[in-house]
């Protein structure tokens, strides 16, 4: 990738960024983004951030968070109502980081193509700077308290499918990718991410492979682009990628 292409996907996988996706995350969680560093309700978020990475495990308590943070565990009711609607809101602000340069992305006066490649490269990565996500989205869609559910789709899966939309249209009209169905694509591609994160433990039992490293990150990066390229390309595109 070029000096060009790495800016971009820093800027992609970096800090929360002032440009806005233009679409709308509002969620009910009381307080989901909280303002200022040294708030209580972001010493919550942090703690249960780290204790979830820690452990490689969203099983945390009330009291190990307090712990950890150094806050009251009644003060969680207080800013997020209970458990759920902390790690909600923590979802909602990790999901934000990785959300709001989408739409900056798909400015950028680069062909499709490389937009496709980091973004590609900027989910595998967004789970493995957070491993607790995709355990997170699994819970919060399919076994915590009514409206969970409804949130992660506002906050996460909507902005997703939209962006993936839009993408695709935009190789579509510049001859760049076949027309390709952006539920079907959005399924391949967060699914095959979020196996290597959630179904990784599995295969460590049948084939013995080891955690999800950074040169684990890499090659999977290098092999999705490889996959779904190949898949979505059209034939004079793959020509010029191949050149």
């Amino acid at each position: 990738m070029n000096s060009c292409g790495e800016a971009l996907l820093g800027l992609i996988c970096g800090p929360l960024q002032a440009v806005r996706t233009g679409i709308s995350v509002t969620s009910s969680v009381p307080n989901r983004l909280p303002s200022g560093k040294n708030s209580t309700a972001e010493k919550l978020l942090v703690a249960a951030s780290e204790l979830m990475i820690e452990r490689s495990s969203i099983e945390i308590s009330l009291s190990d968070i307090a712990q950890k943070s150094g806050v009251n565990a009644a003060l969680v009711k207080y800013h997020f109502g209970n458990k759920d609607g902390l790690l909600l809101a923590l979802l909602a602000r990790d999901a934000a980081t990785e959300m709001s340069n989408l739409e900056y992305l798909l400015a950028q006066p680069i062909t499709a193509t490389a937009k496709l490649k980091l973004h590609i490269a900027g989910i595998i990565r967004a789970y493995h700077r957070f491993p607790y996500m995709n355990r997170l989205i699994h819970y919060l869609l399919h076994e915590s308290v009514a409206g969970s559910a409804d949130e992660v789709s506002k906050f996460f899966v909507a902005p997703l499918l939209d962006f993936h939309r839009r993408l695709l249209a935009e190789g579509v009209s510049r001859g760049e990718f076949r027309q390709t169905d952006p539920v079907l694509f959005y399924t391949s591609l967060i699914g095959a991410c979020d196996h290597l994160f959630f179904g990784r433990h599995a295969m460590s039992r049948a084939t013995g492979v080891g955690p999800v490293t950074d040169d684990v990150c890499r090659q999977y990066i290098k092999h999705m682009e490889t996959l779904i390229c190949g898949g979505i390309l059209t034939q004079a595109e793959e020509a010029a990628a191949a050149g």
